[in-house]
Formats: structure tokens, C-alpha cells, sequence
């Protein structure tokens, strides 16, 4: 059990590998009255759209959906500390609410927009995570999702198996 969350936690390392900011904004979407007070305009989670860039929102993900993205658009291009949690809350093998990586930027003057991707070792483990989203400290929103097994790809998560020793031969009482 430990090797698998060591190696969650690389995987989700890697999430934090690729971070960047632009200016262009994406047209808003609904967003808490919380959020919009603290600059957010828009925060959404989305699978690769096939060019390398973060595609239609999404609320689910497989785990072989590779890499995913969490876009955060921000209501004034000002400089800005941007932070991401991703939390494991319900997935094999890892105790609940582990924050599985951290990672933050700051945008400069005139970006509005962070992008963070991640990119797994190998698949996504399944199960249900969150992003936690903060705004120059503040908590300020969060995106539940779950990642589910694909059809046809071995998720290890769902069907762990420990392995057993065979036993020994019996050993036996000759009688001379």
C-alpha cells in the first residue's frame, strides 16, 4: 500500500509540471459569489483537445485521459498568486483527503489566465479527487471530479490482489 501512494504522489507531481499564464480570456461561466469577489471570472477543469491545449469543460475523467488541465481565468490581468491543491478524497490505497500536490504561480501584470496540466507516469489511478482553489492565499472555490477506470484498461486500484506464498510441503514421519 505504501509503494502505490509513493507512487500517486509522483504521478501527481507531474501535475504541477507544466504551469502557464496568457492573457486571452475565455467567456465567463458561473462561478460563486466568493470566487467572483476574489478575481476569479472562470475555473474549470478539461481533457486535451487533441492540439495540446486544454479543450471543453469537464466534470469526469478516465484514467488514461492524459494529460488533464485545470484552467483558472482571472477577472483582472494583475499580478496574482494562483495555488492548486489536488486532493485524493476517495481513491484505493490513499488515505481520504491527502492533498497529493501543491503547486502555485504568479501571474505579471496583463495575464489573466493560469493553465496547470499534469501528466501521469503511466494511467491515472480511479477514484474521487478535488482541486482546491486559492486566490493570494484565500480558498476561494473548489472542483470536485471523479477519474473512472477506461473500458479495456487495467486500472490496479480495482483489482488489487496480495500475493500469497504457497505453502511449504508437508513434512512426514517416516517410520523406519
Amino acid at each position: 500500500m505504501f509503494v502505490r501512494q509513493k507512487l500517486l504522489i509522483l504521478c501527481m507531481l507531474l501535475l504541477a509540471k507544466a504551469v502557464s499564464a496568457q492573457s486571452n480570456v475565455i467567456p465567463a461561466a458561473v462561478v460563486s459569489a466568493d470566487a467572483a469577489r476574489s478575481g476569479i471570472e472562470q475555473v474549470y477543469l478539461a481533457k486535451d483537445d487533441g492540439n495540446g491545449k486544454a479543450g471543453e469543460p469537464v466534470a469526469s475523467f478516465f484514467t488514461n485521459d492524459i494529460p488533464i488541465y485545470c484552467v483558472v481565468v482571472l477577472s483582472v490581468p494583475k499580478p496574482t498568486t494562483v495555488k492548486m491543491n489536488f486532493v485524493a478524497v476517495s481513491v484505493a490505497g490513499v488515505r481520504s483527503e491527502t492533498k497529493v500536490v501543491s503547486t502555485s504561480y504568479i501571474t505579471k501584470e496583463g495575464q489573466s489566465r493560469v493553465n496547470f496540466t499534469g501528466t501521469p507516469y503511466d494511467t491515472w489511478s480511479s477514484g474521487k479527487y478535488r482541486v482546491d482553489i486559492f486566490i493570494d492565499g484565500k480558498l476561494v472555490t473548489n472542483l470536485p471530479f471523479d477519474m473512472r477506470p477506461a473500458s479495456g484498461v487495467f486500472d490496479g486500484s480495482a483489482s488489487y490482489q496480495p500475493k500469497t506464498r504457497p505453502r511449504p510441503p508437508l513434512k512426514t514421519k517416516r517410520n523406519y
